[in-house]
């Protein structure tokens, strides 16, 4: 195929959209601003570069997140895998040495002979196809074009990223190693057990530290999923102890009991030299950091290898902008990852190969894929360019978007199980129908 499709942003969505087009023979020019123009939340110039939690979430098939895995295996992703095969151990929940899983789609982009890697910041909509996959951190400039391109204004919320720290400077003598009820000394999550007074004193700690943003939040603007650390703690004395800081399932060796409250570490690496603070997203100053969180019992000596960042990102009103397939109606232009409005990496991961298969259908004069909408990506698009929808914010799969079933178990856990075998039974229909898209796709 002669034509040459312009992908905008190596993110995890350009990454996926560029490697699908090239293996089906079409030429990939793939834009990436950094090195050349940093941007305020990466470390790196890789590509698929995660900026904030090293976590693409659960693999348990009774979960969306579980299933959405399931539906892009058997629609042939590509990241996929390369992420499997950087894993590290994370309980349920598949993470990733972020560096290793970078660095692996950067070799993998870089050896297809069809796509051109260019290493610089595209302010214009390119000329001719393209998918704009520039992440919620869309630069100003190509922000600014993109909006005058889609009409009205664009919305923004607020994000934050967690802090890392060393390995070594960890207290082991407090710090102790179990999966939630797992047997001490094993399992995939370092435990940080706070008794009621030192909780009590963190709590205090927390709420009086000095942040990066000196106005409060509205709430409006803070996405649910990412909500600093802070920002949760202000909803109640005992929010932590009942969200990211629950102890349930624990049992703190040095007592044999459960701890009033917990910090999980996870690991960032599989030789787990580093390790990520679990939930805290945090608005902090970094000196308040340091004084803060090592207040933490396990972390009095901690070394910060990088600190929690707050950043705002960006996207469109998709149910108003786009159309079924992320397009803009009328241009050759196409939008994937966070900048729709899907929030979530994996979802990245699915809108960047939804954004090549439907790039491709119009090059080839195929019919634009329709997912079924029973299942958790099919259901995510439909809730994403439904005109119906208000106050369009990022939204993550869940089964909430999903139809009902018609006689559903009265058991929750039985019934996510049933609305997940509808799923994959339906998109294993759709898929076999579509030969023209998914032959040869990895089941």
């Amino acid at each position: 195929m002669e034509q040459i499709v312009t992908v905008v942003g190596g993110g995890l969505a350009g990454s996926e959209c560029a490697l699908q087009l090239a293996r089906r023979g079409v030429r990939v020019r793939l834009f990436e601003q950094r090195p050349a123009k940093e941007s305020p939340a990466h470390h790196g110039e890789g590509l698929a570069e995660l900026v904030c939690s090293n976590s693409l979430k659960s693999t348990k098939p009774d979960t969306a997140a579980g299933l959405l895995k399931e539906e892009l295996d058997l629609m042939g992703c590509e990241l996929l895998p390369i992420a499997r095969a950087c894993s590290v151990p994370a309980g349920g929940a598949l993470a990733v040495d972020r560096e290793a899983f970078s660095r692996a789609v950067t070799e993998r982009v870089e050896a297809s002979p069809l796509i051109e890697l260019v290493r610089e910041e595209v302010t214009e909509i390119p000329d001719g196809p393209c998918v704009i996959a520039a992440g919620p951190l869309c630069s100003d400039a190509l922000f600014s074009a993109l909006s005058s391109v889609v009409g009205g204004e664009g919305m923004s919320f607020f994000d934050a990223a967690a802090p890392i720290v060393d390995a070594e400077s960890l207290d082991r003598s407090v710090v102790f190693e179990q999966s939630r009820y797992g047997e001490e000394g094993t399992g995939d999550y370092l435990n940080c057990p706070m008794g009621r007074e030192e909780y009590d004193a963190f709590m205090e700690a927390l709420l009086s530290a000095e942040r990066v943003l000196a106005r409060d939040f509205e709430q409006a603007e803070l996405f649910c999923a990412c909500q600093p650390v802070e920002e949760v703690a202000r909803t109640g004395h005992d929010s932590l102890r009942f969200g990211a800081l629950k102890p349930v399932g624990l049992t703190d060796p040095r007592t044999g009991r459960r701890p009033w409250a917990a910090v999980q570490l996870r690991a960032e690496s599989a030789s787990r030299a580093a390790y990520n603070l679990v939930g805290f997203q945090t608005n902090l100053t970094w000196p308040e950091q340091r004084r803060v969180f090592r207040m933490i019992p396990g972390l009095e000596g901690a070394e910060f290898l990088r600190y929690g960042v707050m950043h705002r990102n960006s996207f469109v009103d998709a149910p108003h902008t786009l159309d079924g397939t992320f397009a803009v109606p009328g241009t050759r232009v196409r939008l994937a990852g966070q900048i729709t409005g899907t929030e979530g990496y994996v979802e990245a991961i699915a809108s960047g190969l939804l954004a090549a298969l439907n790039t491709f259908s119009d090059l080839s004069g195929a019919a634009p894929v329709r997912l079924p909408a029973t299942g958790a990506l099919g259901s995510l698009v439909a809730y994403a360019t439904d005109p119906a929808t208000t106050g369009y914010q990022p939204m993550h799969v869940n089964f909430g978007l999903v139809p009902p079933l018609e006689n559903p178990p009265r058991n929750k856990a039985q019934r996510r199980a049933a609305l997940a075998e509808r799923a994959r039974a339906d998109l294993g229909a759709y898929v076999a129908s579509r030969p023209d898209l998914f032959a040869g796709a990895r089941g």
